[in-house]
């Protein structure tokens, strides 16, 4: 004869976590001219460089201006380099323009180099 009803309960919010496939809004990180940093760098959009890093730096892509230097080891699906870079790259596409100068160990899909590039190290590409 009598029944109950359960009350509404109110939408859970969205889940906005990077591994839900959603877009995210990681916009662009420049890092200016007299900017020095020392350590770690993450971010989960582009980051442009024209000042001097030297540690770790983990980018959905990464841009090297023709001022800037990273010296240490860097991770991003894209990497332009025209300024300086040493150390150990590990990327999809790996572009060296006509002003990088490239001391480094990489491990690249694709590779574009333009006449001028100076590069020294080993590049390596997965086989497959």
């Amino acid at each position: 004869m009598f029944s109950k009803t359960d009350p509404i309960a109110p939408p859970a919010p969205p889940s906005r976590s990077p591994s839900s496939g959603a877009a995210t809004n990681a916009g662009k990180s420049i890092l200016a001219s007299d900017l020095r940093i020392t350590g770690e760098i993450t971010s989960s959009g582009a980051v442009e460089v024209f000042g001097d890093i030297d540690g770790t730096l983990s980018a959905r892509s990464l841009l090297i201006g023709g001022e800037g230097a990273v010296k240490g080891s860097v991770s991003a699906e894209t990497v332009e380099v025209k300024g300086k870079l040493d150390g150990r790259v590990s990327t999809q596409t790996f572009t060296l323009r006509a002003t990088a100068k490239v001391e480094a160990d990489v491990n690249y899909t694709s590779l574009v180099i333009e006449s001028g590039a100076q590069i020294e190290g080993r590049f390596t590409r997965p086989k497959g």
